[in-house]
């Protein structure tokens, strides 16, 4: 509104400052022309005799009043020796009269000249031409009262500065509910944003239309889900942490509680203290290395032969448990991975499939290259995982629950998996189905191995295996 206000006022003035520079170009403009039609008329000859008019002033002055008609708030003046001879229009103001002061000024100038003088009904502007002839001293005027058009311009600017004041109030009016509704999302929204804390991050704000607000809308809700999901993501970390901790911790306490004088007691208390202490310090492990997964130093990159990667992690896993060990496929080329979380990742799913699965039955590993991706598996034939527990599983602290026979751990094998692939920009696959065993495969993109690596001129471009 100040803006409006503000921009209202400079542009009246500056249309009532144009208005008038416009009147008084027109007025000389008119004056101009009038002298010099009255010149000519001078230097000509009589339209009347067809002759010149040499010293006959007389003659020049009444055949130009008697031709010319002047224009509104204009006079054409002919002075004759100090008095005013004839006048088109023939009824002078008051102010202009053979005994005034102008009048006797006028009839005194020997050189053409131009300029403007008061009156009491405004200012005037003239031009005067001496006339010079056989004795005769006269004095052409051309003047022109600018108070007529004056009034005009005042009366356009009156009627503009009203104009703008409605025009500002209902335009005000209209730009404050606007942008009452325009604001209104943003005023809920800077609410919603006060009103939440770690303890309720359900509200979402209502989306409208489809305009740039509604997009603020809809990505300040995305942000909620997503904070929701982080913060319910810790809550339950932290839940889940403590409690794999409290139940060693409540073990050791009261063993060492009751603890007494017997040797042997003594010896195998301190060694099933020792047991926990050790399935502490692996869970402690578990958590730095989930926590670091996230950071940018997480891996050591190096150039991987997959051959031989394949054939270490078949000879690697062999010594877990006593099942029948197969090696499905070895696939050929190199790759750019962390050697060591790769092998760690791998030992997890073998060690994880050794729980599900008992003596006799086949567990299997195997490597291949396809579809610009390098895909390393481990398949079992166990008890498999039902469709409704293969996402849960991928959770922290998350174990299966058809086989009684669960690990020792914490549940963050997975985890632990599933974080390593993704550092490698990755992902796991599960393929399962009760009773028929389970199929997890690590799966990662293939990139390009710099020159620096490269051996000779040989390409070392990863490539599919027949095998």
């Amino acid at each position: 509104m100040l803006l409006m206000g503000f921009s209202s006022v400079v542009g009246t003035f500056v249309i009532d400052q144009i208005l008038f520079f416009k009147i008084q170009e027109r007025i000389n403009k008119s004056l101009v022309q009038e002298m010099q039609e009255f010149r000519m008329l001078a230097d000509g000859v009589n339209p009347e005799t067809s002759k010149p008019f040499e010293d006959d002033i007389d003659s020049i002055f009444k055949v130009f009043l008697t031709s010319n008609i002047p224009d509104d708030d204009e006079f054409l003046v002919a002075i004759l020796n100090g008095q005013i001879y004839r006048s088109s229009p023939i009824a002078l103001p008051s102010w202009f009269k053979s005994d005034s002061y102008i009048v006797k000024a006028l009839s005194q100038i020997k050189m053409a000249e131009e300029g403007e003088f008061s009156t009491p009904d405004g200012e005037v502007i003239y031009l005067a031409q001496p006339l010079i002839r056989g004795g005769k001293h006269g004095v052409f005027v051309v003047l022109h009262a600018t108070s007529g058009e004056r009034d005009e311009v005042s009366e356009a600017v009156v009627v503009i500065i009203k104009v703008s004041v409605i025009v500002t109030i209902a335009f005000s009016f209209f730009a404050w509910v606007v942008a009452g509704r325009v604001l209104k999302p943003l005023k809920l929204l800077t609410e919603t944003t006060r009103s939440i804390g770690e303890t309720d991050l359900t509200q979402r704000l209502p989306i409208k239309g489809a305009d740039e607000i509604s997009q603020l809308t809809i990505t300040f809700n995305e942000m909620l889900e997503r904070l929701e999901t982080a913060f319910t993501s810790q809550r339950d970390f932290i839940n889940d942490a403590s409690h794999e901790l409290r139940t060693p911790i409540t073990i050791i306490r009261g063993h060492l509680e009751l603890l007494g004088e017997d040797p042997q007691e003594r010896q195998e208390t301190i060694e099933l203290v020792l047991d926990e202490l050790d399935r502490m310090n692996r869970f402690v492990e578990d958590l730095l290395l989930l926590a670091k997964s996230e950071q940018p130093d997480f891996l050591n990159l190096e150039v991987v032969e997959i051959n031989s990667l394949t054939l270490e992690l078949y000879a690697k896993a062999k010594a877990l448990a006593p099942r029948q060990w197969r090696l499905d496929a070895i696939a050929s080329g190199r790759i750019r991975a962390d050697r060591q979380r790769l092998t760690q990742a791998i030992m997890n799913l073998a060690e994880n499939a050794t729980h599900y699965t008992k003596e006799g039955d086949a567990i299997s590993l195997g490597s291949d290259v396809r579809n610009n991706q390098v895909r390393l598996w481990v398949r079992d034939t166990g008890e498999g995982i039902p469709l409704s527990e293969q996402q849960r599983i991928f959770q922290r602290f998350a174990r299966g629950l058809i086989n009684h026979r669960r690990s020792n751990g914490a549940g963050l094998g997975l985890s632990i998996v599933q974080a390593i692939a993704e550092a490698h920009s990755g992902r796991i696959e599960l393929f399962s189905r009760p009773h028929g065993g389970s199929t997890f495969t690590i799966v990662i993109p293939l990139k390009p191995i710099p020159k620096s690596t490269k051996r000779g001129n040989k390409n070392l471009l990863l490539h599919r295996t027949e095998s």
